[in-house]
């Protein structure tokens, strides 16, 4: 309420009429009546609503008799208002939990009523999807459930919120309807002033602390309010015409209400510049319940000034609020369109064909991030609120229909993958106990490959079947490796042989007089050496000692390259025929042919680059190292020839 609905100030005239009896109290019904003589109260601006800066005073006049009810209420607007619509389910319950502890349970509610429809509307998201996934992998609908441990926080939380509202409630309606006795007994007693035959400083005196008492007086019921309020202030001013007879103090207390109204005022001009209008609007609340609650008449020559001076900062502070409204209106179209967005982005992947696990858990993750992007989108206009969520809930349950098909489709493919692990851990058992190692060695090593290649089976057996094969083979490949560490202490003592054989071969003389002989006994020592044995892997440098030591007899005997390597790969040819393993033979007359063609290449290659040199001397640093590189090459091939022609002469 403000001064637009308040019984009018009178002026300093003396006036006095029959009527001023009029607002009778009826205790019995507990009620209050509203003034009913019209002669009691003067036309003026403030009785009349004009334009619609008067609508914004009705507004606040509404707001401020619904916080009459609670006083507690007027601390709603000191509590941060958060973006509940962003938070996570465990976010929003410890929230609750957070307002419950710290603040009043009566300047809560509309955090808790935000809350509570977030809370329900993601919850209520949540259980559809899980209960789509059951009853897509199997289950009966009729059996589904679903509870989580944030759910039952949450729910501990609202009913501890419900039991304080109802304590809270049940203490408030007894102290309001005490209180409401009080000022009607105070309104009685204003009622009385007037027929008092004492010195009217001293009535003066007791009006004054009638005053006093009922502003300290707390809370009545919202519906006893405005009535109790009109007929509080009809006696008030019936006091104020009895004042005529003491203009003296009754001036004194207009000029009192006067300076206090002014201050009113200048606070609500300082207000109208402020940029934050919310803030700004809600102090106006608070002014105008202390212009209405807390202060009487003013002079009649000011009265219609100030009050237009009032009204005029109300209204501009107002035209803020309704500016800000529409930015918001704005940012909530802006919001709509990207979760419109994000509901058609997810509507794409939907469309999109799954064409593998790995794919489908891609778009899992990305339908996750829209989702989460979704509820971080921020509040969208109301009338569309519902509709915006029912498509994104529409969006999500078909994707993970798509998603649920993939996957029972996949779980066919799964039990074929079973079987095709079961054959090959068949065959790893049945050959773990072989004898026959080169055989069965690559067999094993196979079906190892075979098996890496197989997709997915079923989570329950996954780990069962990988146990038995990993069982099976590693029992094979432990007996090979029992049997390669029995045959160590050979391999040692062969190292230990051919470092001494190294040694005396450097001692050898060869004839030099005789190169035929030479290289006879140069092919002796190779013999000898292969006859020795292998030696362990890590030692197995010593081999390229030996064939730096024999590379440098035949230096010394002459040899020319050509002659040399062949006298060295008839021994590896000699070695080869041993192992009887025919496929190494093979792989041998392979590689050699595949070397005869890289070679032949590199050739080529390097004879058109000479096409490229025109108009160059042949002494060109440039072209003479083309001609070494092909010289080079073609003597590598002489030798590659060789070898294949060894080979065909031989086998």
């Amino acid at each position: 309420m403000s001064d637009i609905n308040k019984p009018q100030e009178v002026d300093g005239k003396e006036e006095t009429n029959s009527n001023n009896n009029a607002a009778p109290i009826t205790n019995n019904e507990n009620t209050v009546d509203s003034p009913t003589d019209a002669n009691t109260v003067e036309n003026s601006t403030e009785n009349v609503i004009t334009d619609e800066g008067d609508e914004i005073i009705n507004e606040i006049d509404e707001s401020n008799a619904e916080d009459a009810e609670d006083e507690g209420n007027k601390e709603r607007h000191t509590i941060e208002v958060k973006a509940y619509d962003t938070m996570s389910l465990e976010a929003l319950a410890i929230e609750l939990e957070k307002l419950i502890e710290k603040e009043k349970v009566q300047a809560i509610k509309s955090h808790v009523d935000n809350i509570n429809t977030e809370f329900k509307t993601k919850f209520q998201a949540l259980i559809d999807e899980k209960k789509e996934d059951f009853i897509n992998n199997g289950g009966n609908e009729i059996d589904f459930y679903y509870a989580s441990p944030v759910q039952k926080r949450y729910k501990e939380a609202y009913r501890n919120y419900r039991k304080k509202v109802n304590a809270h409630y049940q203490s408030l309606e007894q102290n309001l309807k005490q209180n409401l006795a009080k000022k009607l007994e105070i309104i009685e007693e204003l009622k009385g002033l007037i027929n008092v035959e004492e010195n009217i400083n001293t009535t003066y005196k007791h009006f004054k602390e009638l005053q006093e008492r009922w502003r300290n007086t707390g809370p009545i019921p919202r519906d006893k309010y405005n009535n109790a309020w009109n007929s509080y202030h009809h006696h008030v001013e019936r006091f104020y015409d009895f004042l005529n007879i003491n203009r003296e103090l009754r001036d004194l207390d207009f000029k009192h209400n006067l300076e206090k109204k002014l201050l009113i005022i200048e606070r609500a001009e300082e207000l109208a510049k402020d940029d934050d209008a919310m803030r700004a609007f809600r102090e106006l609340q608070e002014l105008h319940k202390m212009w209405k609650e807390e202060l009487g008449p003013v002079p009649r020559e000011h009265r219609e000034s100030i009050w237009q001076r009032f009204k005029d900062a109300t209204k501009t502070i107002n035209d803020k609020r309704q500016v800000y409204y529409k930015e918001i209106d704005k940012i909530y179209e802006k919001n709509l369109e990207n979760k419109l967005e994000i509901i058609s982005k997810i509507d794409a992947i939907t469309a999109s064909e799954n064409k593998s696990h790995g794919g489908l858990q891609k778009k899992i993750k990305e339908v996750e991030a829209l989702r989460e992007a979704f509820f971080n989108a921020g509040k969208v206009p109301l009338k569309v609120n519902e509709d915006t969520w029912a498509k994104f809930k529409g969006a999500v349950r078909l994707f993970n229909r798509k998603k649920n098909a993939f996957y029972k489709e996949l779980k066919k493919d799964q039990y074929k993958n079973l079987q095709q692990k079961l054959d090959l851990i068949k065959i790893a058992e049945d050959n773990k106990d072989s004898e026959d190692f080169e055989i069965t060695t690559p067999l094993m090593k196979k079906i190892q490959s075979d098996w890496k290649k197989i997709g997915h089976v079923p989570r329950k057996d996954s780990d069962k079947i990988w146990k038995r094969f990993k069982t099976a083979c590693n029992y094979y490949f432990d007996r090979i490796h029992a049997k390669r560490n029995a045959a160590s202490q050979e391999q040692i003592d062969a190292y230990n042989k051919k470092n001494t054989f190294l040694n005396t071969l450097k001692d050898l003389k060869l004839p030099n007089d005789d190169k035929e002989k030479g290289i006879e006994s140069i092919k002796d020592q190779i013999k000898q050496w292969q006859a020795i044995g292998r030696v362990p892997n890590d030692k197995r440098y010593i081999d390229g000692k030996f064939q730096k030591a024999i590379d440098e007899l035949l230096t010394d005997l002459k040899v020319d390259k050509t002659e040399a390597e062949m006298i060295k790969y008839e021994n590896k040819l000699d070695s080869l025929n041993d192992s009887d393993n025919t496929k190494n033979l093979d792989n041998e007359r392979t590689f050699i042919r595949k070397k005869i063609t890289e070679v032949k290449g590199q050739i080529n290659q390097l004879e058109n680059n000479l096409q490229f040199f025109t108009n160059v001397e042949e002494d060109n640093p440039l072209v003479k190292d083309v001609h070494i590189n092909i010289k080079k090459h073609k003597d590598d091939l002489t030798i590659w020839k060789e070898k294949l022609k060894k080979i065909k002469e031989r086998y």
